[in-house]
């Protein structure tokens, strides 16, 4: 997909004044030029990080709304970011490696999300930095400003903390799903993880302007949780990863799946409205990633119902991406 809020970057030097210049011109370009300056030393911070420490692929993306802007910074890593000890204020003043320490005073909000495939490092630029020493409530001091907390987020520490489902040591729906085009549903699995993010970060920073992120976020994660306890959708995963065309799926899954699944489909078709009223700067799905959609959590909803498995209607081309 070509997307122009997406920047990839060579793991190297020179990419640190690629990714400054081009965050500029996309937050100028989105009319939010007062949140340029903060965005370019974040994310010079960042981007800096990831080539040291990270892994490729290093991609930089712009996300969020266009009034809650967000800057990341993805790469294949999984270890989560370390921020040092902002109430050393010789580590502030310092004019190089503070890391982190800068991130948090230029931004609003900060952290990092940790999946299987790498993490995102995240910050919302703040229109004026949090300047001065960092608050100490004990010093007694007042009129000092402290820059904000990270919140880092690991999708598998968050799964393993969740109660399973009731029925987890008994589960008692078939679901099969005929003929899965598996190329098709990588390409849609890469954009339903980027959404997940996008609303869970809203949720947490902004979920009084957005309800809708806030009950898809907490329904993505009880489908994570269901697909844990579920018995044959590793079929599908081995299949993703070994590039077929397609695959039949013979599963056995949580009773409370299907209805999962109905809801998660509701929700996200909302989501896409969202996405086209420009209020989410993700793309909505495309018309092959809608029809996958509508067949994948069709089925569990209507094999929950009892009803006989019905094969995908369609070829297995991936369709082009959009520019």
């Amino acid at each position: 997909m070509n997307d122009s809020r997406l920047l990839p970057l060579e793991p190297e030097p020179r990419s640190v004044a690629e990714a400054r210049t081009w965050v500029v011109e996309q937050l100028t370009a989105m009319g939010r030029a007062d949140l340029a300056d903060s965005a370019r030393l974040g994310l010079s911070e960042l981007v800096t990080n990831a080539i040291l420490h990270g892994a490729p692929p290093i991609l930089v993306r712009i996300g969020g709304t266009p009034t809650h802007p967000r800057v990341e910074v993805h790469d294949a890593s999984t270890m989560p970011p370390a921020a040092r000890d902002l109430r050393d204020e010789a580590r502030l003043l310092a004019t190089v490696g503070r890391g982190l320490s800068i991130v948090a005073m230029y931004s609003t909000s900060w952290g990092a999300d940790i999946a299987g495939d790498g993490k995102v490092v995240w910050f919302e630029p703040a229109a004026e930095p949090a300047t001065g020493p960092v608050a100490d409530p004990a010093d007694g001091v007042s009129g000092r400003v402290s820059p904000a907390p990270g919140e880092i987020f690991d999708l598998s520490e968050r799964l393993d903390a969740m109660a399973a489902p009731d029925d987890a040591s008994d589960l008692r729906v078939r679901v099969v799903l005929v003929g899965l085009p598996v190329r098709i549903f990588a390409r849609y699995q890469i954009w339903y993880e980027e959404l997940r993010r996008e609303l869970r970060l809203l949720a947490l920073n902004h979920g009084v302007d957005y309800p809708l992120a806030s009950e898809l976020t907490e329904l993505t994660l009880r489908s994570a949780q269901e697909h844990r306890h579920s018995r044959g959708l590793e079929r599908l995963d081995a299949a993703v990863a070994s590039g077929l065309d397609r695959v039949d799926v013979d599963c056995r899954v949580p009773d409370t799946m299907p209805a999962t699944m109905g809801r998660l489909r509701e929700l996200l078709e909302e989501a896409d409205a969202f996405c086209r009223a420009q209020r989410l700067l993700s793309m909505e799905p495309d018309a092959q990633q809608q029809e996958l959609r509508a067949w994948y959590h069709g089925e569990f909803e209507r094999q929950g119902r009892g009803e006989e498995p019905l094969p995908w209607p369609d070829g297995y081309d991936v369709a082009a991406s959009r520019t």
